[in-house]
């Protein structure tokens, strides 16, 4: 395995993008404390909620990310409520890239707010001048109140601690013949894949700090892990050039915290029905089928989930009977007053779209077929003339209709239809 006597990757991390992207396009939000949140809710209805993002004026007075508003309003009573735009987010994000690759091409996206990008020759003896070009692109082109913070080292994982060393809108570089020094002063959890679980998991191996974790052995990571993702991370701090695992799609969902007017069982069961449909729209774009179906509700003191097996289909008519299936299940197990705060679904066991093949039990393919032909009528009119020129079932102006806010995932201009 190989490991680099030069910086090679480039991690770059937007400082608290949604807010930031908010104050940029919005005048009067700058040098402001905000707090961005799901939805648009006023008065004490927003207590109900969190702060899914914070400007680094909030953060100065304690706010956080995922943040109750009650604790965040305590700790900042000026704090300024801003809801998100999900597809403002989307449309910055697009830009931004734009922008990056004007200097450097991107590598891989990792997020709506993280990227990586490989160094040649000339970034690699002028890693601060490629730095501070991007910055200035960004401040000229795009705007000043977007910034971010940049890492370099050998690997991606190293570039992406260094990163966080001098958020926000840092420059730090990790050069191979500087280690380990500087890593081992960084707490554990900045490791990716390092959350509270896995740090008791450590702790149980007698593992608690950067230098003891650096000290270990590959192979005793990898038992800690179960997996050999352990042993992987022990290559990467030590500054071996590793390439990403491939991965494979396994569900298309989509979830939403909901609103308290839309708390309600029955309320809850239309947003679950337009947020399936968004999923099986991504889904068939991906070139799937599903084999299965799951329904989560999180419930004010518990939660209730159910799944239910699908003979491999991609029309929105099986997909929307087998969630009615689901719901009265949920109806005859749930108190009839049960409030639902988070409704997600799921489409799994996903097979290739042209892989089709009929349940000789069910002996519905007649049936199938058309349904199909129907599916793929709609989403054809839909994609000629834009957003929802068809639907099935009546498609209520809902909240959370539009695309969600999305860290992991970039939403498509698709998904706000």
């Amino acid at each position: 395995m190989r490991r680099p006597d030069t910086i090679e990757k480039l991690y770059l991390d937007f400082d608290g993008f949604f807010a930031s992207v908010m104050q940029q396009a919005i005048p009067a939000l700058r040098g402001l404390p905000i707090g961005v949140i799901p939805f648009d809710v006023q008065g004490r209805q927003a207590d109900s909620t969190v702060i899914i993002a914070c400007s680094k004026e909030a953060k100065t007075f304690g706010v956080k990310n995922v943040m109750p508003v009650p604790d965040a309003r305590a700790c900042c009573p000026e704090l300024i409520l801003v809801p998100q735009q999900p597809d403002l987010f989307r449309r910055a994000n697009a830009t931004l890239l734009n922008e990056i690759n004007c200097e450097i091409p991107i590598e891989a996206i990792k997020s709506i707010d993280e990227m990586t990008c490989g160094l040649d020759g000339g970034d690699i003896a002028a890693p601060h001048d490629l730095a501070g070009r991007i910055k200035a692109r960004i401040a000229k082109n795009v705007g000043p109140y977007i910034t971010c913070s940049i890492g370099m080292a050998a690997n991606r994982l190293l570039a992406k601690i260094a990163c966080k060393v001098n958020k926000p809108n840092g420059i730090t570089i990790w050069k191979p013949a500087s280690m380990p020094g500087p890593l081992l002063t960084r707490p554990m959890s900045d490791v990716p894949g390092i959350g509270s679980s896995m740090q008791h998991r450590l702790a149980a191996a007698g593992i608690t700090t950067m230098p003891q974790l650096w000290d270990s052995q590959p192979k005793h990571l990898r038992a800690i892990w179960g997996n050999v993702n352990g042993e992987r991370m022990w290559y990467a701090i030590h500054g071996y050039a590793l390439h990403a695992m491939p991965t494979e799609r396994s569900m298309f969902g989509h979830s939403r915290v909901l609103p308290p007017e839309l708390r309600n069982l029955s309320k809850a069961r239309e947003c679950s029905r337009l947020l399936l449909t968004k999923a099986a729209r991504r889904m068939r774009r991906g070139g799937f089928r599903a084999n299965s179906l799951s329904l989560w509700l999180s419930l004010s003191e518990d939660g209730w989930g159910k799944s239910c097996d699908l003979p491999a289909v991609m029309d929105d008519m099986a997909i929307q009977r087998a969630l009615d299936g689901l719901w009265r299940r949920a109806m005859s197990d749930l108190p009839s007053k049960s409030k639902a705060y988070v409704v997600s679904t799921a489409l799994g066991g996903l097979s290739d779209i042209s892989m089709r093949q009929g349940d000789l039990l069910l002996d519905d393919d007649r049936e199938r077929r058309r349904s199909e032909r129907i599916t793929n009528t709609i989403d054809g009119l839909n994609a000629k003339f834009g957003k929802r020129v068809v639907t099935i079932g009546p498609w209520s102006d809902l909240a959370l209709a539009g695309g969600k806010i999305a860290y992991n995932r970039i939403p498509s201009a698709e998904d706000f239809w």
